[in-house]
């Protein structure tokens, strides 16, 4: 029975996408996790323009380009706006073709890329992964890998080795990369604010054809003579959300957190933290320390890339970064922190990235306000149950990560269904309606 039943699954819709072997584990510095540039997608745009650009400067004397996209670069690119990146940085002439049969892949975000000389002829080539966060990788390229940081990869370790040097995560990101990533997180606090700053200003409607308007100023503005604190604190946060997420919508700058499409979510409950409790910016990079380790655990043992494993490895990363970040402004213990990260996560199991029209917008923006409010809940439960816990960070990590090979392809940023596709039929129904009225 079990047998014929896995066969009659539509053919059309299996996931033919092949993992990439996974590499000895090893952590990466937090600057790669957290970077600064412009949305709307960091496996879409930033990724493919890293590739470009390293893909230019090795064939200067070529005279063209061609990329070829496949996976989710093919079915989202157009929405995310892959093909215009990629023509903006290759400053030659470049034939950008989306390949929407090849689905033996892999990886899901796969792009081939070919230097011509002047008779046409291909130069040299590079088959490149965007594999998340504006990361990528290049087939049989390790040389243009980031140098591994940390010698632990699993929370279980870290929070061994800290209690054994008698360490905080702060103090343990600032052992194995130097009090320089102070410098540099403090630059990420300030592109943070200012995506915040700029969005709450911005009015109008966002770029892509879906009309969605502008909505951080709307909340932020809504103020209630008998608001009560609970609800300031939820229009707040999902102000501060939306503005950062309507900013990488709008393609305007933004630092991944650790991806362009979940990038509103620990900005929004950091400067709501800040200004309600008067923390420091020392606070806030310390914060910003743990997040990175909770970030990274998952980068290095899952994955952050919506087109692998749906939004759970975005907005339910970013989520469970957000909670161990306030965590750790609060003072809490390992303990506290670990629950507050695994909590976040656990109660995103199984979510679909699912974007209209390939478009960073619906249901991305109101996703990433959501998922700010349940990181503030997340730390509220680790406050009063830690004790009664049952599972660890690392297990619900790898389970994401099992969940998220489970996840039918068109729940993987390929806008194959989903929202991406009930959208479509609700828009469809409501023109008629209209017409017929």
């Amino acid at each position: 029975m079990q047998r014929n039943a896995s066969q009659n699954v539509d053919k059309n819709y299996r996931c033919d996408i092949i993992t990439i072997a996974r590499k000895e584990l090893r952590m990466k510095s937090l600057t790669e996790l957290y970077k600064i540039g412009r949305g709307p997608s960091s496996s879409h745009t930033m990724g493919p323009e890293k590739a470009a650009k390293l893909f230019a400067e090795r064939n200067k004397s070529a005279i063209s380009f061609k990329a070829i996209l496949y996976g989710s670069l093919a079915k989202t690119g157009k929405g995310h706006g892959t093909d215009v990146v990629l023509k903006k940085t290759f400053t030659k002439p470049v034939d950008v073709v989306f390949d929407f049969e090849n689905t033996h892949l892999p990886h899901p975000n796969t792009m081939d890329l070919f230097a011509m000389d002047i008779n046409g002829k291909i130069m040299d080539s590079w088959r490149v992964y965007s594999v998340g966060g504006g990361a990528i990788e290049v087939e049989g390229e390790s040389s243009i890998e980031p140098k591994d940081v940390y010698p632990h990869h699993t929370f279980e370790q870290i929070r061994a080795y800290c209690d054994q040097e008698e360490i905080s995560l702060p103090q343990y990101v600032v052992r194995f990369e130097g009090e320089e990533i102070r410098s540099y997180l403090a630059e990420i606090w300030e592109t943070m604010k200012n995506a915040i700053k700029q969005g709450l200003k911005a009015s109008g409607v966002l770029p892509g054809g879906l009309n969605t308007e502008r909505r951080a100023k709307i909340l932020y503005q809504q103020r209630h003579i008998d608001e009560t604190p609970q609800t300031k604190e939820n229009r707040l946060v999902c102000a501060y959300a939306f503005a950062v997420s309507e900013q990488n919508a709008a393609g305007e700058i933004i630092a991944t957190a650790p991806t362009c499409g979940s990038c509103g979510i620990l900005p929004a409950v950091l400067r709501y933290e800040q200004e309600t409790h008067s923390f420091t910016n020392d606070d806030i990079i310390d914060a910003l320390c743990t997040a990175g380790i909770i970030g990274n655990i998952v980068k290095t043992n899952a994955s952050i890339s919506g087109a692998e494993c749906g939004c759970q490895a975005e907005c339910g990363t970013a989520c469970s970064m957000a909670a161990a970040a306030l965590a750790q402004l609060f003072g809490m213990d390992f303990d506290q922190i670990e629950y507050s990260a695994e909590v976040a996560m656990e109660h995103h199991l199984g979510l679909t990235c699912d974007p209209v029209d390939g478009l960073v917008q619906i249901p991305c923006i109101e996703r990433n306000a959501v998922a700010a409010m349940r990181a503030i809940n997340a730390v509220s439960l680790a406050n009063f149950l830690t004790n009664s816990r049952q599972i660890s960070f690392d297990a619900v990590v790898e389970t994401m990560y099992q969940t998220g090979k489970d996840i039918n392809v068109r729940y993987r940023e390929t806008s194959g269904g989903g929202l991406a596709k009930s959208y479509r039929h609700s828009r469809l129904r409501h023109t008629k309606r209209t017409k017929k009225k």
